[in-house]
């Protein structure tokens, strides 16, 4: 089976955007290797800008570089991008509604032996809260880059999460990815798992083993968590009656609280979710982490049980 981290595609879609479109220019936080910019780097030298371990300014220079007409992808990890430069892409990028794509790898606890302070779970609520601000969280690598190609055709600011996990390919060439959809990957009329990111994968272990026990789930893959597509929201809740969501993320701001939030208004039906607790990560391989913070497909059969019952 073929696999690739989703951050792997990010490089691979910034060195072919590069050949079509001169106006491309793409940033990096002294990470060039671990981002996957490197590949830029090399093929377009004079449209790479290395700011330094300085994010603050990295994306301050990408909002001044998008106001001069080009497309900018400044990267970094989630953790920094996200997290150490939220007030300038707040003020910066967001505020002014700038072509800047935040290009944010190593998202989520998978990140693994770098531990908490590298393993960002909080940047989904982070960047979802800044007006404007589109989000995107791709599953696997032809996804992810799907999601880059459309980004660039996207007038306006862009948070692109990636990861640094190998993980299978869920979808071929001919994967059509368009933002603000969620897609339906499979049909079930009991409940309704909700997924984002290499949660996507774990949601549809988790199918198979209801199935096997007599439980029809649809599974929804929502690789953009803003703009939510309400739509296919609703209609999974008028038909299933239960959600569940999964994320690599905190259960805090997350897609659950974006999937909770828009059912309490449209449709309202019982919702559990499967991310990180309101608790700090810790070092370890990343595949220990994720079972031990019950980001498995274990956790979303139990939660499954349980959103049916409160039917």
């Amino acid at each position: 089976m073929k696999m690739n981290a989703t951050r792997d595609a990010y490089g691979q879609a910034l060195v072919d955007l590069g050949a079509k479109n001169k106006n491309v220019i793409v940033m990096d936080a002294d990470l060039a290797a671990a981002t996957k910019t490197g590949g830029f780097r090399k093929a377009y030298p004079d449209r790479f800008y290395n700011a330094g371990i300085a994010e603050g300014n990295l994306m301050s220079v990408a909002g001044g570089m998008a106001t001069m007409g080009y497309t900018v992808f400044a990267s970094s990890f989630a953790m920094f991008a996200a997290g150490r430069a939220f007030e300038q892409i707040r003020n910066t990028i967001g505020y002014p509604a700038l072509n800047v794509k935040i290009g944010a790898t190593h998202g989520g606890i998978s990140v693994g032996e770098d531990g908490a302070s590298h393993q960002c779970n909080e940047d989904i609520a982070l960047m979802r809260v800044i007006p404007g601000m589109t989000v995107i969280n791709p599953a696997d690598y032809q996804e992810a880059y799907a999601a880059v190609m459309a980004a660039a055709e996207l007038d306006g600011p862009v948070y692109l999460r990636f990861g640094r996990l190998a993980l299978p390919h869920l979808f071929d060439e001919n994967y059509k990815f368009e933002i603000g959809k969620g897609v339906q990957l499979r049909d079930g009329n009991d409940v309704t798992i909700v997924a984002t990111g290499l949660m996507v994968h774990e949601a549809l272990a988790a199918a198979d083993e209801l199935a096997a026990q007599g439980i029809n789930a649809r599974v929804i893959n929502m690789a953009t968590i803003k703009p939510l597509d309400v739509d296919i929201l609703v209609k999974a809740a008028q038909e299933t009656g239960a959600i569940v969501t999964a994320e690599e993320h905190s259960v805090i701001g997350g897609l659950g609280s974006a999937v909770t939030e828009a059912l309490a208004e449209a449709c309202p039906v019982p919702v559990l979710r499967v991310g990180v607790e309101d608790t700090f990560g810790e070092s370890g391989p990343a595949k220990d982490l994720l079972k031990l913070y019950g980001l498995s497909a274990e956790n979303i059969v139990c939660k499954v049980k349980k959103a049916i019952a409160l039917k």
